[in-house]
């Protein structure tokens, strides 16, 4: 599957358990590390949990397994690394913290809404 394509895929399925402020970041021109962060917030670290176990799973069901999972068991900012699309899950609270959308302030950003 395409980056661009896991990242509209992802986004449809955090939708799905109701993560909110998702948006999309391609750094496909900006770093050699991936070519988008997809990022999305939860109301508190279960949800986290919760919306982080239903990508994984979806993931491996169409054979898109991360590489690795940081920051499950804290639940505050889990990260999922799918090589090419790094998928962020924050509390709010952590996601100002961290600020990546100013860090990576060059990025082109796309913001989903709820259909």
């Amino acid at each position: 599957m395409e980056s661009r394509e896991l990242v509209e895929f992802c986004c449809v399925k955090a939708r799905e358990r109701k993560a909110v402020d998702i948006l999309s970041m391609d750094l496909s021109k900006l770093s050699l590390v991936c070519d988008y962060f997809l990022l999305m917030s939860a109301n508190n670290k279960r949800h986290c949990q919760s919306i982080a176990d239903f990508l994984l799973n979806e993931l491996a069901l169409i054979n898109e397994a991360p590489l690795r999972v940081e920051g499950y068991k804290e639940g505050g900012w889990i990260l999922l690394d799918c090589a090419d699309v790094v998928i962020h899950i924050f509390l709010e609270e952590e996601r100002r913290y961290y600020n990546l959308e100013r860090l990576w302030g060059d990025a082109i950003c796309e913001r989903y809404t709820s259909e």
